[in-house]
């Protein structure tokens, strides 16, 4: 069971057990939360309620790795590109302002229309586990629509957050703040001891903040934003790697901690602070806040309130239609309209179902519960609420996936071609029009697929300008670990118009795929080095290879080599005489130009 899974089993523990602690024993539940803990030095004084230490200290952390997430899709992920991004930007804007409305239309006799931004958020947390738990066969492509989504979905609760749920401002502090972000900023420059000044500065953002009344987990969210974000250098990589010999060869401290300091200082500092994190807020921080606010009373004379007021019918309403019809409406529209890029797998049922899990919007839900609403009673008619939408949001969303999975039987999956051959993006030689046509999915690291090589040529040979060939990327990263970066290395290249004179370097040197030879390929073909060396590290190459391998997983590719012959998925050998006779027998069978 993955982190996802076993964070959001860990979140719904902690759940049931506030509500069952909250309903047994109601006076020690509120008791133990508004315990005083009291910290400082001499007169400086700061007295904290245990609620107010979970909710505006460890909840800063949450918000830090919300914004470290928010910093790497900009800078390296699905965001970098606004054709790839304007799909889940554009629903994520619709399921933030439609449940919105319907909440203010719904909830407006309650007299809380100012709770509206507690139907805007989708608990990312409990998305991914249940993506992950509930989801169809093959979510690849549905799982990256998702995090875009709840990662401009995150934007806009905490730009809400900041700019409507802020109590008595002053201004002030701030400029102690924004030195203090000045300093983050600045010390990415420091050659060494970055850690403990980027968490003295971050200490002194967070009380700057606290101080000046905007609420202080905002300050996780701002030093998040300033920490750098960079996909790993191949030449940091291949120089860790030699440390790492040279500590192999004669064992010692100091080379030890060279090698160590070396590989670290290869990945960004962002990644790096995602993963050290991450277990923490997983395991602890949620389920400590889940604990700490989810206490609903569920008394019969609470039920029956909550079951008659507008405030909870609002959330349920904004949460469970306003997510699911915002997001599937908002992507219906834009596929009718072929605006933007959707990638074979995320259809509208998928889609349909991702929506529907929006609805989950537990943490910043409650969240901002507690400063939006004072009155204890309509507090807990909002929890309840919030809970009631996180359950049907969860089943509603089985259901739909459900259907979806049954529309697509297993005996389908995989034998059409997914994505139809498109001559401006593929990799492609032989006439765009020949009546013959071959796609193959494979990795540079792969003895079979240099055997097919071998047997594609000859069936060029033989068919000549009859055939058309097209070479998409499914690397297999656990069996071959240069694979990806061959594959990346191979579209640096074909930005450069060499593909095909790059795939048979690589397939000519299999065992020497690390950084410094894929830097002396591109020199031997004679491509301009340092633009190869910053193509290779940009998000467009990443995009192309991660896009034939989410087509490689829709279609259940899980070896390699696996052809396409005519669009239908060949079976058997692949022999240059079987894959001739197998173009001929299908030649009126599908079309191979749409794969259908």
């Amino acid at each position: 069971m993955g982190q996802n899974r076993i964070g959001a089993l860990l979140l719904l523990i902690a759940t049931a057990a506030a509500i069952v602690w909250a309903n047994l024993a109601t006076g020690s539940y509120a008791a133990f939360w508004e315990t005083h803990l009291t910290v400082g030095v001499g007169d400086i004084q700061l007295d904290f309620t245990l609620h107010a230490l979970v909710n505006d200290a460890l909840m800063a952390i949450f918000f830090f790795t919300v914004g470290l997430e928010v910093r790497r899709e900009f800078a390296i992920g699905e965001l970098t590109s606004w054709s790839r991004a304007m799909v889940p930007v554009i629903a994520a804007i619709a399921g933030l302002a439609l449940p919105a409305l319907l909440f203010v239309l719904i909830a407006a006799p309650s007299g809380h229309v100012g709770a509206w931004g507690v139907v805007i958020s989708t608990d990312t947390a409990f998305l991914v586990g249940a993506l992950a738990l509930i989801g169809p066969r093959v979510p690849g492509r549905l799982r990256v629509f998702l995090l875009a989504l709840a990662v401009v979905d995150d934007i806009g609760a905490l730009s809400i957050i900041a700019l409507v749920y802020t109590g008595d401002f002053t201004p002030y502090p701030l400029i102690v703040a924004a030195l203090g972000l000045a300093g983050v900023y600045a010390t990415r420059y420091l050659r060494g001891g970055r850690g403990p000044v980027y968490a003295t500065l971050a200490i002194i953002v967070w009380f700057a903040f606290l101080a000046s009344g905007v609420h202080p987990t905002l300050a996780g969210v701002a030093i998040a934003l300033l920490v750098p974000v960079y996909r790993p250098d191949r030449r940091d990589v291949e120089h860790a790697l030699e440390l790492a010999r040279t500590f192999r060869q004669s064992p010692s401290s100091e080379y030890a901690r060279a090698a160590a300091n070396s590989l670290r200082e290869s990945i960004s500092i962002n990644e790096r602070l995602q993963s050290a994190y991450a277990p923490y807020v997983a395991y602890v921080i949620l389920p400590l806040f889940a604990l700490a606010n989810a206490g609903v009373v569920l008394s019969p004379e609470i039920l029956t309130a909550a079951a008659q007021s507008a405030l909870t019918w609002g959330i349920i309403a904004g949460l469970v239609v306003g997510k699911l019809v915002g997001v599937l409406g908002s992507t219906s529209v834009l596929k009718l309209l072929r605006v933007g890029e959707f990638g074979p797998g995320l259809t509208l049922d998928r889609i349909a179902g991702g929506g529907a899990l929006c609805g989950i919007g537990f943490t910043i839900s409650l969240f901002i519960i507690d400063l939006a609403i004072d009155d204890p009673a309509a507090q807990n008619e909002a929890r309840v609420g919030v809970l009631a939408a996180s359950v049907i949001a969860f089943v509603l969303a089985t259901i739909v996936f459900r259907i979806s999975d049954a529309l697509r039987p297993d005996l389908n999956t995989g034998q059409t071609l997914v994505r139809p051959v498109d001559p401006a993006r593929d990799h492609m030689y032989g006439p765009a029009d020949a009546p013959y046509t071959i796609v193959e999915y494979g990795d540079f690291q792969c003895g079979f697929c240099l055997k097919a090589s071998g047997s594609i040529q000859e069936v060029h040979d033989e068919l000549g300008d009859q055939l058309r060939y097209v070479w998409r990327h499914a690397p297999l990263v656990q069996q071959h670990p240069n694979a990806l970066a061959g594959a990346e290395a191979s579209e640096a290249a074909a930005m450069q118009g060499r593909f095909f004179e790059f795939e048979r370097g690589l397939f000519a040197d299999q065992d020497n795929q690390r950084p410094t030879d894929i830097i002396r390929l591109a020199q031997n073909l004679g491509l301009d080095v340092a633009r190869f060396e910053r193509d290779l590290v940009s998000p467009e190459v990443a995009s192309r290879v991660r896009d034939d391998m989410f087509d490689a997983e829709a279609m259940g590719i899980t070896s390699v080599p696996t052809f396409f012959v005519n669009g239908r998925r060949h079976t058997g050998p692949y022999d240059a005489q079987s894959l001739i006779r197998a173009l001929q027998s299908t030649a009126g069978g599908p079309d191979a130009s749409t794969g259908h």
